[in-house]
């Protein structure tokens, strides 16, 4: 496969600007388009999004469909670039690199938390528009003056979203699922002669906030940082 055929959604990104953003009956607009994609993606995932199953909630053919968006790799790339929304602006926010990428991190996070199918659609290659390639120059703008490389920037901004990307939700993060099993710490439990330091581990760690590891993974990776910053 050509690199003009994996990525020929391109073009159609950087001039959604150019088609308006309201999601209205007619006329039939990638936007719009989209936007029902996300409704099926937001509701049971990204196996429920199909070209024929958009058209049908737009009350659409599928042909007409294609007249827009090529395919539902394009579809999907339109569906990602209109879900992100619009980077944030850190510029407001005080006290230099850790408070801001602090503040990015949470965005990004609530964004994959109300677009579920957000993490699993974002890896690999792809098409990028300008608004997904936007949060990612906010992280890396944040880190500007730290002292550290261009390559530890994106680094740095790769480790956090990582990090966003494994404790996204309460039900993907914390002590899960050792706190949240019953049944998995009795089990243990009845065997605390060969998981001894689990036992204990998951005594101590009944009363854990349910996504306890998304704070405490972001302050270690912050250190860390700081550290290295410091070092400089």
């Amino acid at each position: 496969m050509t690199e003009s055929a994996r990525f020929s959604g391109t073009d159609l990104l950087w001039e959604l600007g150019d088609q308006g953003g309201s999601v209205t009956r007619t006329p039939l607009t990638v936007p719009r388009i989209a936007a029902a994609g996300i409704t099926l993606a937001d509701a049971a995932g990204m196996a429920s999004v199909s070209m024929q199953q958009v058209a049908g909630l737009l009350d659409v053919t599928k042909m007409a469909l294609y007249r827009h968006v090529t395919n539902k790799a394009e579809l999907v790339a339109v569906m990602i670039e209109i879900a992100v929304g619009e980077p944030p602006d850190l510029s407001t926010v005080p006290g230099g690199w850790r408070p801001k990428l602090a503040a990015w991190a949470g965005l990004m996070r609530e964004t994959w938390q109300r677009h579920p199918w957000l993490p699993a659609a974002t890896v690999g290659e792809r098409a990028m528009g300008p608004r997904e390639i936007g949060w990612t120059e906010a992280a890396v703008a944040a880190l500007d003056g730290t002292g550290l490389t261009g390559a530890e920037r994106m680094d740095a901004v790769f480790l956090v979203s990582g990090h966003i990307r494994n404790t996204r939700s309460a039900s993907t993060a914390g002590t899960q699922p050792w706190n949240r099993d019953k049944s998995l710490r009795e089990r243990i439990a009845a065997h605390g002669d060969r998981f001894p330091a689990l036992v204990a581990a998951t005594d101590d760690a009944a009363g854990a906030k349910p996504d306890s590891s998304w704070q405490f993974g972001l302050d270690r990776i912050f250190d860390g940082l700081e550290l290295l910053i410091t070092g400089r």
